[in-house]
């Protein structure tokens, strides 16, 4: 098969431009391996849309489906474009958590940028989960895909692989939820590190970035 891999800051996913085929799930765990696959995040599928320029849909490592990457939206602007499949410098692009307006920037006829309105994060209240015997505050966001952000010191040292599987599988969140371990640096700089529901600790998340700067507004 043919794939592209691209990533938008080191959030990696193998790109097809096709229909997703019936072995989904079984195709991205297996190709998602970094030691036995091609190694990625997952993969996202391209095609032609009705409604849109083009559809996206995600597949975690874990072969679960998501809702929207803002990274993966972003490589699919430079992929559609840069391979020829667009002239368009502003496109919209078909998500499961509905329509997202991409601008591209083009220098000598290659994408540079690409920059994509999230929509408006909605807030939940704020919980206290039990996870290993702590009592942990978190922040629930929805951004097209479920987040809860949690505040903490010294995001380096967060505890990534010990709470981020636990809360990922939290009774709160019956369909699972991303993770997001945020430390102030500045009024207007955090350093956010995530565990990503069905791909866990990843280097980068779109829609995660955007959670964490809403549960700091608010």
């Amino acid at each position: 098969m043919h794939f592209t891999k691209m990533h938008g800051l080191g959030n990696d996913y193998l790109y097809v431009f096709g229909e997703v085929p019936e072995n989904i799930k079984d195709l991205s765990i297996r190709l998602s391996d970094r030691h036995f696959g091609a190694g990625s995040d997952g993969m996202i599928y391209i095609s032609p849309s009705h409604k849109a320029d083009f559809t996206m849909r995600i597949f975690n490592a874990d072969g679960s489906e998501a809702k929207m990457c803002g990274n993966g939206v972003r490589c699919v602007g430079k992929y559609v474009y840069d391979k020829g499949y667009t002239d368009k410098t502003k496109l919209k692009i078909d998500t499961l958590s509905g329509i997202k307006y991409l601008s591209l920037e083009v220098v000598g006829g290659n994408v540079v940028s690409v920059s994509v309105d999230m929509g408006e994060g909605v807030l939940g209240e704020d919980l206290t989960l039990n996870v290993l015997d702590s009592a942990i505050k978190t922040t629930p966001v929805s951004t097209g895909n479920p987040h809860t952000v949690i505040f903490v010191d010294d995001a380096e040292s967060a505890p990534l692989t010990t709470y981020g599987p636990v809360i990922e599988h939290d009774e709160h969140y019956p369909d699972g939820v991303n993770v997001e371990f945020v430390e102030v640096l500045a009024r207007n700089e955090l350093r956010m590190r995530v565990w990503e529901r069905g791909s866990g600790v990843t280097m980068a998340c779109g829609t995660g970035a955007c959670a964490s700067a809403f549960a700091s507004v608010k």
